[in-house]
């Protein structure tokens, strides 16, 4: 170690004095998680909570054309931002409704999907009459402008 603190305090050299404390981080509980963001804007934004929405130097994204598949990557996006949300707040009821609200939304836009699509996985075609894996349309062709 440097016994020789310099006026920068080591840190352009890459080593630390010997005084130098250690850091302590410290990242506040989130409080609750109302008002959220509805699932379009959540995917865009990055967050359903409003109160964690911090763009990266002010930058935003735009919101996505609504296709089955937008619709359903936001509503899995909601679905995962939730289950962080409950990991730390087990207790909170209200989230947990709109929990099994997501899951039961999330499990009709898969299976509109799969209806629209064909199977997503290959688990999907479980109860299928021949294998459709390869089938079109593929999800990202369903928002294709086409002539004609």
């Amino acid at each position: 170690m440097n016994n020789n603190p310099s006026a920068d305090g080591g840190f352009r050299t890459g080593s630390l004095p010997d005084y130098a404390p250690l850091a302590g981080a410290y990242v506040p509980m989130q409080q609750s998680a109302q008002p959220n963001y509805e699932a379009g804007k959540a995917l865009s934004r990055g967050t359903m909570f409003p109160g964690l929405d911090l763009p990266f130097m002010n930058l935003v994204n735009q919101e996505m054309e609504q296709t089955p598949m937008s619709e359903m990557m936001a509503i899995d996006f909601v679905a995962d931002e939730l289950e962080l949300y409950l990991d730390t707040h087990r207790e909170d009821r209200e989230a947990f409704e709109l929990y099994q609200c997501i899951l039961k939304l999330q499990k009709e836009a898969r299976e509109r999907m799969i209806r629209l699509c064909g199977p997503m996985m290959q688990t999907d075609q479980l109860g299928m009459e021949r294998y459709a894996w390869l089938d079109a349309p593929w999800p990202w062709e369903l928002s294709e402008k086409r002539e004609g």
